[in-house]
């Protein structure tokens, strides 16, 4: 199969083929506690190498939760993310901010501080919201969900995470269900219960728990999850802050806590992302791998997929 890369030149975004090699393989095995569970889930596409969240779509290589952002991260061979909210008249779209201040170029003053619920679909998908990204991009809208996931029916490859801010839990998992996509979208939340209510909705349905704070908080949270045997997650990810790479230990939380906690979910079969922020360095990717990172979320896919193909080189795989 042809294998590429895309890279920006000039104005336009070119298919670069990959060097043979490949990417990391991610195939272990969804093992779920005894108990309330269903069928056991690959927390993985089964197609993926190694799988790569393309934050808000194609990271900052686009216009973020646009159509043509996610149809840049399915090429590049990563999983786009997608910020959901409801439109005043219900329409599901893929927008991240409250207000259109952000990602509306010029919007008029008055109209800054409205956001998605306080428009209706007619109004909404008519904004531009491509050009804050540069000139290229005018001309970009705002996707309806049913339009995004009618770009993914029929295309197992396709999948999707979905990072829930204002809409029905329940008309998302319908609209999900309508479009035959059950088994491509990876809902995305820092809150447990929602996590357990979008398995009850769809029980063939994959989950990534996120979370940030300090290694006090984060074992907390933890500890929870495990008295209730990470119930309903497929994959977690844990924020990453990274200091200076040239430093014996950069991250925060630790390696050594990093380590463990890849170990952990590893036993329970949930894949282990790392979300390094604001990091554009093959080298800090690399010391994650070496942690047990088995995915990255990241702004930066193009450098994350060129650090899992060095280190598998590397690695001589």
């Amino acid at each position: 199969m042809k294998r590429e890369q895309w890279k920006r030149r000039g104005q336009r975004w070119i298919a670069i083929p990959l060097a043979a090699g490949g990417l990391l393989t991610c195939g272990v095995a969804c093992l779920q506690p005894a108990g309330s569970e269903p069928a056991p889930l690959s927390p993985a596409p089964p197609q993926a190498r190694f799988v790569i969240q393309a934050h808000r779509g194609a990271g900052n290589s686009a216009p973020e939760n646009t159509l043509e952002s996610f149809e840049l991260s399915w090429a590049m061979g990563t999983v786009p993310e997608a910020d959901v909210r409801t439109t005043k008249d219900g329409v599901l779209v893929a927008f991240h901010d409250n207000t259109l201040k952000r990602l509306v170029k010029n919007v008029p003053a008055e109209r800054a501080n409205l956001g998605i619920a306080d428009l209706p679909w007619a109004e909404a998908g008519k904004l531009d919201v491509g050009a804050y990204k540069g000139e290229a991009f005018r001309g970009q809208h705002i996707p309806r969900m049913c339009d995004v996931f009618a770009a993914m029916r029929g295309r197992p490859s396709r999948w999707l995470y979905l990072d829930i801010k204002d809409v029905p839990l329940a008309t998302l998992a319908a609209l999900v269900r309508r479009h035959g996509v059950e088994q491509q979208v990876i809902l995305a939340s820092t809150k447990y219960p929602l996590i357990c209510a979008w398995r009850e909705l769809l029980p063939e349905g994959r989950t990534l728990h996120w979370m940030g704070g300090d290694e006090a908080e984060l074992s907390q949270r933890l500890s929870a999850l495990r008295e209730e045997g990470f119930r309903g997650i497929t994959q977690l990810q844990i924020h990453v802050r990274v200091n200076d790479p040239g430093e014996d230990d950069p991250f925060r939380p630790s390696s050594a806590f990093l380590a463990s906690v890849g170990r952990e979910l590893q036993a329970y079969g949930i894949l282990f992302q790392t979300l390094p922020w604001d990091c554009d360095d093959v080298g800090v990717f690399h010391r994650l791998l070496d942690l047990g990172a088995k995915s990255f979320a990241t702004d930066f896919p193009e450098t994350a997929l060129e650090a899992v193909r060095t280190y598998e080189r590397r690695e001589g795989r």
